[in-house]
């Protein structure tokens, strides 16, 4: 059993649901760009990078796919970012783990700037300590790069202290080569086998059961 201190939490797909916003964001883009593939589950796109996500799915070079994210963000920055929900039960939860003692960051490949709005937006970024996200410039977008600066303002913890919870591979990734532990949850985007495939040290179905894992 795993008694965490310090609790990484990802953003889209795991404190909110934000899959209408950056889904409307991605048409726009592939509307505008004369993008098209219709065997695609534009899900897949939501949580790992973007603009690798573009280069991967719709082949497109580096050029091209960053300035595919220049575009996206022309819907998201003024719309697609508030196309949003917190899942149920989330705030409750971090209410909880807040009074309980236990140190809370937000994690985000999404860019900081925006991560900023949302967690203020929902009223729930007083419950974080830190808030690590990419660059707008596109740059440190990799869960493995950005968990590691999260431990970074932590220093007086060492890492059994710490868990990642999220709901892609990425996450699973990025914990384990950094030595710390992870939680999927497959209530968020990733699917069941990406996240069985990287073995994380613990599933769950719902907040209910995350909460029963945190606070013991």
């Amino acid at each position: 059993m795993i008694y965490p201190k310090v609790i990484f939490f990802d953003l889209d797909g795991t404190l909110t649901d934000s899959k209408q916003g950056i889904v409307n964001s991605i048409r726009y883009t592939l509307d505008k760009m004369k993008l098209h593939k219709d065997n695609i589950n534009l899900e897949l796109l939501i949580g790992p990078p973007l603009s690798e996500s573009f280069e991967k799915y719709f082949g497109l070079d580096n050029k091209t796919a960053r300035y595919a994210v220049a575009v996206y963000r022309e819907y998201y920055a003024v719309k697609g970012i508030f196309e949003n929900k917190l899942y149920p039960e989330i705030e409750e939860l971090l209410k909880t783990l807040k009074e309980n003692d236990k140190m809370l960051a937000c994690v985000t490949s999404k860019a900081a700037y925006y991560a900023e709005q949302i967690l203020k937006h929902f009223k729930i970024a007083k419950y974080f300590t830190r808030l690590v996200g990419s660059n707008m410039d596109l740059t440190c977008t990799h869960k493995i790069d950005l968990i590691k600066i999260a431990l970074s303002h932590f220093p007086e913890h060492n890492n059994k202290e710490f868990i990642m919870i999220g709901d892609r591979a990425d996450d699973i990734i990025g914990a384990r080569t950094n030595n710390i532990a992870s939680i999927s949850i497959l209530y968020g985007y990733g699917t069941a086998e990406e996240i069985k495939v990287e073995n994380p040290d613990y599933i769950v179905k719902s907040v209910g059961e995350l909460r029963k894992i945190l606070i013991q």
